[in-house]
């Protein structure tokens, strides 16, 4: 199946703490690439007009064009919804996805963006779980995301739920997999090969 380039931007969130995994894992090497968050960017980058990394400081080696990284405005806050924030400072409408679900399809990509016309958000859902940060963002929820700021609200769960929202459904739990713990990425390292 070919595709032509997504007009919108993508943005690949990479600025997380990486707790439950004990090390950063968009630096964890990753199928042919030395690197995570190298793996899905590239194979993301032919896919879109546009294609950013949100993080919060430059740890990507691979990235020549230092003006595709996204600086989170707060670096001692790890929350999604500061560096929504930033991001929809920039765009009108993005696609997130973060670094750690490198299986996303691009039909699902493009079902979540073709469906997003009428919604604020549009993410993804399985079976077992919602994916709240896999989906369209618009900057009609930038006023909901400094309200959220101002009373020190980060949960991007709380956004969604205040905010005019799709939940598309896909069946394949598996495309979803997130790489959080050691596990998960020997689970995606046996996949990938």
């Amino acid at each position: 199946m070919s595709f032509e380039p997504f007009k919108i931007p993508c943005v690949i969130l990479s600025g997380g703490k990486s707790q439950r995994m004990g090390e950063d894992k968009a630096l964890l090497p990753f199928s042919s690439s030395n690197s995570l968050i190298e793996f899905q960017y590239t194979r993301l980058k032919p896919h879109f007009n546009d294609i950013y990394i949100s993080s919060k400081i430059d740890k990507f080696s691979f990235l020549s064009d230092k003006s595709k990284i996204i600086f989170d405005e707060n670096k001692d806050i790890y929350s999604p919804i500061l560096a929504l924030k930033t991001i929809l400072d920039k765009f009108d409408e993005v696609f997130i996805i973060t670094v750690d679900t490198p299986f996303i399809k691009l039909e699902t990509i493009e079902k979540l963006i073709n469906s997003s016309k009428s919604y604020d958000i549009t993410i993804a859902k399985t079976p077992n779980k919602t994916h709240n940060l896999c989906g369209v963002f618009k900057k009609s929820c930038l006023e909901n995301i400094k309200q959220m700021i101002e009373n020190n609200i980060h949960k991007i769960n709380y956004l969604i739920k205040n905010s005019n929202f799709k939940e598309l459904e896909f069946l394949n739990e598996d495309e979803f997999l997130n790489i959080n713990n050691q596990l998960e990425y020997e689970k995606a390292i046996k996949i990938i090969i």
